[in-house]
This record gives C-alpha cells, sequence and structure tokens, in this order.
C-alpha cells in the first residue's frame, strides 16, 4: 500500500514544483533521505540505557536503529574507540514517507506551544535539520518503557539544488515552518 504523502506527491506537489523552478523534469527537487539520530553522551557506558535508546529510534522510524561506534579515541570526551557513540537510522522510500506524514500530522502537533521549525535549518545545498527535545511526542513510545528522555536530530535529505527549492518542496510536503522572518 502506498503512503499517503507518496501519492500526493506524484499527485500535486511534484507538478507545483515544475511549474514554479525546473526547466526539466528530470531535475524536480524530491525527498532524498531522513536520518533519525542520537547523541548518547552519558548513556554510552550504560549498555542498558544505549539499548532503550535503540529501541526507541527503531520504534518511533519503523526499522531498525544501529548503533553508532566510535572510530578513534578522544581523552577530552572520554571517548574510547568502539565505545558505542549513539544511534542512528536512515529511511528512504515508503518508510520515509510514512515517517514524515506521521510526524507532520501527529507528532509535532503534540509538542507543548509548538509554533513551527526554524527556517534556519537549512544547509546551503537544499537540506533541512532540526532538533526533538524529546521522544515522547511520538505515539508508539510508551512512557512506562522510557528509561531516560532523550531528544533527536532530525535530518530531511533532498536532490534539490538550493534551500529555496528545498523549502518550497519541504513547505508543500507539510513540515510546519515558523512563521515571518527566520
Amino acid at each position: 500500500m502506498a503512503s499517503r504523502l507518496l501519492e500526493k506527491y506524484k499527485a500535486e506537489i511534484k507538478p507545483a514544483l515544475e511549474a514554479e523552478f525546473a526547466k526539466n523534469k528530470m531535475l524536480t527537487a524530491k525527498l532524498d533521505k531522513v536520518v533519525i539520530s542520537v547523541g548518547a553522551g552519558e548513556a554510552m557506558k550504560d549498555s542498558k540505557l544505549m539499548q532503550n535508546m535503540q529501541d526507541t529510534i527503531s520504534l518511533i522510524a519503523g526499522q531498525k536503529a544501529v548503533k553508532v561506534i566510535a572510530k578513534k579515541s578522544v581523552a577530552g570526551f572520554k571517548v574510547r574507540e568502539g565505545y558505542p557513540v549513539g544511534v542512528k537510522v536512515t529511511l528512504r522510500g515508503e518508510q520515509m514517507y510514512n515517517f514524515l506524514d506521521k510526524l507532520c500530522s501527529i507528532a509535532l502537533p503534540r509538542v507543548k506551544d509548538f509554533r513551527g521549525l526554524n527556517k534556519n535549518g537549512f544547509d546551503g545545498r537544499g537540506n533541512f535539520n532540526f532538533g526533538l527535545d524529546e521522544q515522547l511526542m511520538f505515539p508508539e513510545v510508551v512512557y512506562d518503557d522510557i528509561i531516560k528522555t532523550h531528544g533527536m536530530n532530525i535530518s530531511v535529505s533532498t536532490t534539490a539544488n538550493n534551500d529555496a527549492e528545498a523549502f518550497r518542496l519541504l513547505e508543500l510536503v507539510g513540515i510546519p515552518f515558523t512563521k515571518g522572518k527566520a
């Protein structure tokens, strides 16, 4: 079964972007991938907490999350080579569209005093990054199963060449941005 957002992209968003930006239909901006990542911080010493973070992110994404392992030792951060330093999951295709649909229509409206995502999260190459303070806004997460609340970084990668095109794409997808100047 195809995602509701994927169908919307094909029927409405792509023709709107072609009319507004693309001289060539093959250059029309589209979503490439979504990466959800969590830094371990103090949790890297506690394997039970790391496993809980991995399970939570897997539940939110609908795909198994992987532990990120340190490649080098850094004495200033008390990190040894081989220690787990975080958790991440990369979503593509239909799962990416399902996650973005759930994020925009269910999770973000549950945030207290939410006014929209900051427009300053674009990197100049058409990618958008933003952070969430806790994982409890997602309906899959059971409060009693959480050992410690943690935030997460969500990176939305597009094939757009510039930020204006990527902003318009994400706006049409339904990501709520703050009103007025960035």
